[in-house]
C-alpha cells in the first residue's frame, strides 16, 4: 500500500524556521513531480513549491527567497525548508507526489507562525 507520510511542522515565532519532510512508504520507483500545497482556514489549497524528478524547482512568489524545496530520489522524499516565516504562512501544508499518473497526498502538517 503506497502512501505519503509527512513530518515536521509546529509552532514558531515570526522570523523563525521550520522543515517539513514527506516520504513515500512502500517500495516505489519512478516518482515524477513532488511538491507542497498549503491551505489556510477559509482558503483554497494553493501550490507553494514543486520540484521535478530532475530537480527543476518552482515557487509561488510569496515564498521565493524564503522557502527551499529539495528531494532525495534514493529515499523517495521531498523536503521544504521554510525560513523567515511570517504569520501569513500559517496553514496546513500538504505534500504530493506523482507516480504513474496518480497523485498521492500526505496527511497534512500544521504550521503556525505567531507574530
Amino acid at each position: 500500500h503506497v502512501q505519503l507520510v509527512e513530518s515536521g511542522g509546529g509552532l514558531v515565532q515570526a522570523g523563525g524556521s521550520l522543515r517539513l519532510s514527506c516520504a513515500f512508504s512502500g517500495s516505489i520507483f519512478s516518482i515524477n513531480d513532488m511538491g507542497w500545497y498549503r491551505q489556510a482556514p477559509g482558503n483554497e489549497r494553493d501550490l507553494v513549491a514543486a520540484i521535478t524528478s530532475g530537480g527543476t524547482t518552482t515557487y509561488v512568489d510569496s515564498v521565493k527567497g524564503r522557502f527551499t524545496i529539495s528531494r532525495d530520489n534514493a529515499k523517495n522524499t521531498v523536503y521544504l525548508q521554510m525560513n523567515s516565516l511570517k504569520p501569513e504562512d500559517t496553514a496546513v501544508y500538504y505534500c504530493y507526489g506523482d507516480h504513474h499518473g496518480t497523485r498521492y497526498w500526505g496527511q497534512g502538517a500544521q504550521v503556525t507562525v505567531s507574530s
